[in-house]
């Protein structure tokens, strides 16, 4: 029958989610899921389809870095109902410019990383590996790979 609503137990969501039935938990007692998780009278969580749909939403905040704190606030602003979508998108507007700003740093350490791993490459390319910094060489000024060697004593 379409539309049917089908009851999921808690190691069916951690299975289709890829979430553990351990992390299924933390994010109930956190008040994370957008509807409460609903219990049968033997006490079993049943879970549906809308569940697995906010999890999915759920892990993309937390994975790109929003607090349980963040996720919680939104989670009360959208079971509040009509009329504070204007705080929902601020809030959302508000992690979407440090998604960005994460991003501009990643970009730049791999920039970094790229650079480095050229350097490694060109050495190696002309069998000059040997002349590549080594840590247990006490340090003299600048690296053959270009960067400055860490102090001593750290």
């Amino acid at each position: 029958m379409a539309g049917a609503v089908v009851d999921l137990s808690i190691g069916e969501v951690a299975e289709r989610s890829g979430l553990s039935v351990h992390a299924l938990r933390f994010y109930e007692r956190e008040g994370l899921f957008a509807n409460p998780v609903r219990r049968l009278s033997n006490g079993r969580r049943v879970y549906h389809e809308e569940d697995l749909e906010w999890l999915a939403v759920c892990t993309k905040l937390r994975s790109s870095g929003m607090s349980l704190t963040a996720i919680r606030e939104y989670v009360e602003l959208a079971r509040q109902g009509p009329g504070n979508e204007h705080l929902r998108l601020e809030l959302l507007r508000r992690h979407e410019r440090q998604v960005e700003a994460r991003i501009a740093e990643l970009r730049e350490t791999l920039d970094v990383m790229r650079h480095k791993v050229r350097i490694y490459e060109d050495h190696l390319a002309r069998g000059e590996a040997d002349q590549l910094w080594n840590p247990s060489r006490p340090p003299a000024g600048e690296a053959a790979d270009g960067c400055e060697r860490p102090p001593t004593g750290t």
